[in-house]
C-alpha cells in the first residue's frame, strides 16, 4: 500500500513514517518545505507525483498561545489545509487519516473521559481551528477518512513536557508543576501504531471511519506526570512540588480536564492505546538517547 505522510518533519510525522517502514509499507514522508498543505498547487502536485492510497495528515499549526493573536494563520493550516487534502484525496480515490486534538472540547466541569461523539466546544483559537479541520475532512471525504484526536503528546524527537522535565531534573533542585489540569500523557510512537492500524482499514465498507481517540489509557495531572518522570530516572519525586494553573498564566486557557474515551477502538476490534505509565517507561530511554546526541 502506498502512503503519504504530511508534516513528516515533526514528532508524530517522523514516528509515523518509522512505523510504516517497520511494517514494510511503501511510504513517502514530506515536511512542510516539500508539501505546503495550505497551497492547492502543492497538494495536487504531491498527490499526483506520489499517487498515495492513504494520506496521513500530521501537518498542523500547534502554537496554542500564538494562535490567540494569529488565528487566521492557524485556520489556514489547521482548517483550510485539511480541506484541500480531503478534496484532493476524494478526486483521486485516496483515503485520509487526519490528526486532531483534545482542545476541541472545553475541558471544564467533567470528571469522566469525553466520548468520541461528545459535542465539541473549543475555548481557544487553536481548538476552533482544529475543529474546522476535523469537520472539513469528514464532510469532504465521508466514509473514507478518519480523525484521530490525541493529547499531551511526547516523543523521542521535538519539544515536549517530558523532555523539558528531563532537562530540568538535571538543573534544578525543585520544580513547581501544575496539579489542577488532568489529561492523558501519550507517546507519539503509540499514536503512530494506531495511525497505521486505521489507515490500512479505513473505509465505509469496513466500518472504520469517523472519529477515534488516540490517547493513552488512564489519566494524570502534569504534576503526576512530572513525578513519574523523576521516579523513572532515579530522582526523588518529592522534588516536584504541586501548584495551580494560576501560577503560570498563559494567553490561551488550558483545559482543566481533557481525558478522552476509547469506545471506538473496541468497536473495530482493537484495544485502546496502553496505560500512560507503561508507555512512559518504554519511551524514556529513547528520549534520553535523543537528548544526548
Amino acid at each position: 500500500m502506498r502512503w503519504l505522510v504530511t508534516g513528516a518533519g515533526g514528532m508524530l510525522g517522523r514516528d509515523t513514517v518509522t512505523e510504516l517502514l517497520r511494517r514494510a509499507e511503501d511510504v513517502t514522508g514530506l515536511d512542510r518545505t516539500a508539501l505546503d498543505i495550505t497551497q492547492p498547487d502543492s497538494v495536487r502536485r504531491a498527490l499526483d507525483e506520489h499517487r498515495p492510497e492513504v494520506v496521513v495528515n500530521c501537518a498542523a499549526y500547534t502554537g496554542v498561545d500564538d494562535a490567540e493573536t494569529d488565528e487566521a494563520r492557524a485556520l489556514s493550516v489547521n482548517g483550510d489545509g485539511p480541506r484541500l487534502l480531503a478534496r484532493a484525496c476524494a478526486e483521486r480515490g485516496a483515503r485520509l487519516i487526519h490528526v486532531s486534538t483534545d482542545y476541541v472540547f472545553d475541558g471544564a466541569a467533567r470528571t469522566s473521559p469525553y466520548p468520541e461523539d461528545h459535542v465539541p466546544d473549543p475555548r481557544t483559537a487553536y481548538g476552533r481551528t482544529k475543529l474546522v479541520g476535523e469537520r472539513a475532512v469528514l464532510e469532504e471525504l465521508p466514509g473514507r477518512s478518519a480523525v484521530l484526536r490525541t493529547a499531551w503528546l511526547y516523543g523521542a524527537h521535538g519539544h515536549s513536557f517530558v523532555r523539558t522535565m528531563l532537562a530540568l531534573e538535571a538543573r534544578r533542585d525543585t520544580l513547581d508543576v501544575v496539579d489542577d489540569q488532568r489529561g492523558q500523557p501519550t507517546w507519539s510512537a503509540d499514536v503512530a501504531e494506531r495511525i497505521a492500524d486505521v489507515g490500512a482499514r479505513v473505509s465505509r465498507e469496513a466500518g472504520v471511519h469517523g472519529i477515534f481517540h488516540a490517547t493513552s489509557s488512564g489519566e494524570a495531572s502534569w504534576h503526576e506526570l512530572a513525578r513519574e518522570v523523576f521516579r523513572l530516572v532515579g530522582a526523588d519525586p518529592d522534588r516536584v512540588r504541586p501548584t495551580g494553573t494560576d501560577a503560570f498564566p498563559r494567553p490561551a486557557p488550558r483545559p482543566a480536564y481533557s481525558a478522552l474515551g476509547h469506545a471506538r477502538w473496541r468497536e473495530i476490534g482493537l484495544q485502546p492505546p496502553r496505560d500512560w505509565r507503561s508507555a512512559l517507561h518504554e519511551a524514556l530511554p529513547h528520549i534520553r538517547k535523543e537528548m544526548s546526541q
